[in-house]
């Protein structure tokens, strides 16, 4: 069983229930132990809404349906064990380990609002938990943000791919840029990757430059071995340090050859939500 003062997991359903944990009658459940393997990580968390239907995703159904069951006879926050090692018998998960899920019927609201409107301003956030839990706060951070700049199939195929995995997806293709310019109105943080997909590379220096001047965790250029070496040089006529450079994925991915736009597509993104994943440690 691990214990920490603070928990991470990835945002996407985790924001979701926040937010619906902000509204009176909503009670929000938290993994504070695993013992075994489990399918989500410590600090996963689910929203039961008070006609018992739930927003999030803790399993595949049968643990959403019990927690909404067990919330209605929850008057204070209180953690229970599910599965493996748990006082009822007649509830199992289907991997065979056991979970510590804190079950709090009436979390600080006016916590979870704030908490909402700083990760809406892409800042970490720090929600403390109930006494009961073994563990004191769980650290929310930033939803994987993507900008990416080109032209052609690509483009398209990387921002369909990017919805459907209900990410957020800045795409912007060069008839939208300048030549020999940045990006106007476009910032990067350190969640946020950034994608190069022209087959015209000379649009590419001006806006390579002014990624590798932010925090942007991730930035990938397509194109093979004599679009980098030409990308190197002009990078480096306009003064940036070779470290800086470095930072640049190319070829994008984790297929080593890509015959189609959908296919590329998948491929880059599946190598950013890896390096995305890994932020949290």
């Amino acid at each position: 069983m691990q214990a920490e003062t603070a928990l991470q997991a990835q945002p996407a359903d985790d924001h979701a229930a926040l937010s619906a944990a902000c509204e009176p009658g909503v009670g929000l459940c938290t993994i504070v132990g695993i013992e075994g393997s489990f399918s989500r990580k410590v600090g996963a968390q689910l929203a039961i809404l008070p006609d018992g239907s739930t927003v999030g995703s803790l399993s595949d159904g049968c643990l959403e349906a019990q927690l909404a069951s067990d919330m209605r006879t929850v008057t204070a926050a209180q953690v229970r064990r599910y599965g493996a090692g748990a006082q009822a018998i007649d509830f199992r998960l289907p991997c065979g380990g056991g979970l510590d899920i804190l079950l709090d019927p009436a979390p600080d609201r006016a916590a979870c609002r704030e908490a909402v409107a700083k990760l809406t301003a892409r800042h970490v956030v720090r929600l403390h938990l109930p006494g009961t839990a073994p563990i004191r706060e769980r650290q929310f951070q930033p939803a994987l943000r993507i900008v990416a700049f080109g032209e052609g199939p690509e483009l398209a195929a990387i921002e369909r791919l990017a919805a459907a995995m209900g990410l957020e997806c800045d795409a912007r293709d060069k008839t939208a840029l300048s030549l020999g310019s940045s990006a106007k109105d476009c910032r990067f943080d350190r969640w946020t990757a950034v994608v190069m997909l022209f087959h015209d590379h000379e649009w590419e220096a001006p806006l390579l430059e002014q990624a590798l001047s932010s925090e942007a965790f991730y930035v990938g250029a397509q194109g093979g071995e004599r679009a980098r070496i030409q990308r190197t040089l002009s990078l480096a006529s306009r003064n940036i340090e070779e470290s800086r450079i470095a930072r640049i994925r190319s070829p994008i991915g984790l297929i080593p050859t890509c015959r189609s736009p959908e296919t590329l597509a998948l491929s880059a993104l599946a190598e950013i939500v890896g390096d995305y994943e890994r932020l949290y440690g």
